[in-house]
């Protein structure tokens, strides 16, 4: 029974799988800079006997996997491997070596998942039919996502999948559990960047000045008015600044601020109206006050729907193999993900790994400079990859 096999080869490749995500966390690497990493791949790969693969978007892999009958059908499984500027505060043997740069999102468990679930794959490729696409994506973290650039490079196509899965580590859950939801999922993503130009001068003489610093308190206050009375009130939104930066001192008024942002929501005709507003609201109100504005609202990443049928088949399939008492229904999530630039091109099926222990240890969010994981997890997470690829590939 193939989904016997996939289980006990998770087990028994489970001590090399660990040996790769603690290399991969211990040596992180910035949003297009994974050089590094995306050797130390490429390398893995070969040791499979993986040798037909390529590289797009700079450090991005794409390799393919053949069964029998190849041009039958294929299906992807994606993994991003970029990690964040953050300095990592756990004291284990695999901390982060690369001081204020850590994989504090799991970038470095999905690409250890998906080098298990690709040996998984390439060791019963006699017992199934079709292609599989394995995507190393780049880039996930940083605008404009890695995966819009390797849609834009062809990586859909040649073959083109007819579906594709990606997990993500969720500290929320406990090892040996995973997480679906069909439909919207996830929320778009742009970034807002403002810059509000006053004339500077003494802080004692206020009047005489321009100042760009009370006129942000108003625009940063008057633009959350946009999300609570502009949308329809169903539509989740957020609008959130992260960075206002100007002035130099006490007793002076300096002549610009600049301010940074994000906003998200689950709506996307809703996103480019609230960009009007967004614009619209600072430049008036800063022109009210004798200030300039300028704003600028890069289109991000969109919202992330998972595709009902392909992801109600893939819970059932979890359902098997991990039991039913074991997979959750997720609740929407105001994050965002780059893994939507695939959907919308294909089917897809965004999934969550448990990575906690015993919902006692590893509860640290992620983004955060404690997180880490039960890696007893990464059999899950191999496991259900190559699960659903073999799945994908028979069911009709």
């Amino acid at each position: 029974m193939l989904q016997k096999k996939i289980q006990i080869l998770s087990e028994e490749f489970y001590p090399d799988v660990l040996t790769i995500r603690r290399h991969i966390h211990a040596h992180p690497e910035l949003s297009f800079q994974e050089y590094n990493t995306s050797a130390y791949v490429a390398a893995q790969l070969e040791a499979i006997g993986i040798t037909n693969r390529t590289t797009m978007a700079g450090t991005g892999i794409v390799a393919l996997i053949e069964g029998r009958n190849p041009e039958k059908r294929c299906i992807a499984l994606r993994a991003d491997m970029d990690a964040l500027p953050i300095m990592e505060e756990n004291d284990t043997s695999y901390r982060s070596q690369n001081d204020g740069v850590m994989h504090a999102c799991g970038h470095d468990v999905h690409t250890s998942c998906l080098l298990g679930a690709a040996r998984i794959l390439h060791t019963l490729r006699n017992e199934w039919e079709g292609t599989v696409k394995l995507i190393f994506q780049p880039g996930e973290e940083r605008h404009p996502g890695g995966a819009s650039i390797m849609v834009a490079e062809g990586v859909l196509e040649h073959p083109k999948p007819e579906g594709i899965f990606a997990l993500h580590v969720f500290p929320h859950l406990p090892a040996g559990t995973t997480g679906f939801r069909a439909g919207q999922y996830m929320a778009s993503a742009d970034e807002v960047y403002i810059t509000i130009e006053g004339r500077g001068g003494h802080a004692a003489l206020p009047h005489q000045t321009i100042d760009p610093i009370a006129i942000s308190a108003l625009v940063i206050t008057g633009l959350q008015q946009v999300v609570s009375r502009k949308s329809n009130p169903l539509i989740p939104s957020v609008l959130t600044f992260g960075k206002i930066a100007g002035g130099f001192t006490t007793n002076v008024i300096p002549n610009k601020v600049e301010i940074l942002g994000t906003f998200r929501t689950m709506d996307e005709t809703w996103r480019y109206e609230a960009h009007k507003w967004i614009k619209e609201f600072t430049e008036q109100t800063c022109a009210a006050y004798g200030a300039t504005a300028t704003v600028e609202i890069p289109v991000g990443y969109p919202m992330l729907f998972n595709d009902p049928e392909l992801t109600t088949r893939a819970t059932a399939w979890a359902q098997a193999y991990v039991g039913t008492e074991n997979v959750r229904e997720l609740e929407m999530r105001m994050a965002a993900e780059d893994f939507s630039f695939y959907t919308l091109h294909v089917p897809g099926c965004f999934f969550r790994i448990g990575t906690n222990r015993d919902d006692k240890e590893f509860l640290a969010p992620v983004h955060n400079s404690h997180f880490d994981i039960n890696e007893e997890s990464m059999k899950t997470g191999m496991g259900m990859m190559a699960w659903c690829a073999v799945n994908a590939l028979q069911d009709s």
